[in-house]
């Protein structure tokens, strides 16, 4: 399926997928959604709960590894609040190497060693845990997310998956049955997406469903919690 390079809204670029008139990220701005819906929302709502206990590290699952966009964010991010990181990220079709040096989001980040980081999340070894710092752990799987069945080892998951308008599959109680049991109590999932079918699906599975306030561009954004 052809893949081309687009500008989002905030200066930074994203994959689109002209068939499905998709992207990898919003086009209102790759760089603002992610920190908005997955480290804020995500990242800062779990270290900020009283259950959390600042030794153990943050199992974090990215359904859609995609650019690295969102793993690269959580490294600094969690650099910043010294917040250990065991990060695995689920991708069924790797980027080209072409693809990874057109995203150009060192220059945007401007953060010292990005470029360096960067390139690591890339070209680590797959199906293998691999150390990008003494506090960040990363494992990237290439697997198709039907095929997942971890039990009760994530925190936190950014499912970050194509809309439910091109891939309804990866949207329904199957799939959301599959995340709920990868988490562990008190774990949660985000999501940009907020179709009420969505919301319906992760209740359904045993979810209690959060509506938030969306990144540019949307208004709503969904944030699941296993009690």
């Amino acid at each position: 399926m052809k893949r081309e390079i687009i500008i989002t809204g905030d200066g930074s670029k994203t994959i689109h997928i002209p068939e499905w008139d998709e992207q990898y990220h919003s086009k209102h701005g790759a760089i603002q959604e992610a920190q908005h819906v997955f480290l804020n929302m995500g990242l800062h709502h779990y270290i900020s709960k009283p259950s959390y206990k600042k030794e153990m590290p943050v199992a974090i699952l990215e359904m859609g590894f995609g650019t690295g966009l969102n793993a690269l964010l959580t490294f600094f991010e969690a650099k910043k609040t010294k917040t250990p990181i065991l990060y695995t990220g689920i991708e069924a079709y790797p980027i080209t190497s072409e693809e990874i040096d057109a995203m150009e989001y060192v220059s945007l980040l401007k953060e010292e060693e990005a470029q360096q980081i960067y390139d690591e999340l890339h070209t680590t070894v797959w199906e293998s845990q691999e150390a990008i710092s003494t506090s960040f752990q990363l494992t990237k799987r290439e697997q198709r997310f039907k095929n997942i069945e971890d039990k009760e080892v994530f925190d936190i998951v950014y499912f970050d998956a194509f809309g439910a308008r091109v891939q309804p599959e990866l949207w329904g109680d199957v799939i959301f049955k599959k995340m709920y049991t990868a988490l562990r109590e008190n774990g949660v999932l985000v999501t940009y997406a907020a179709k009420g079918s969505v919301r319906r699906a992760m209740q359904a599975v045993g979810f209690d469903v959060e509506r938030l306030p969306g990144p540019p561009g949307k208004r709503e954004m969904l944030r699941a919690t296993k009690l």
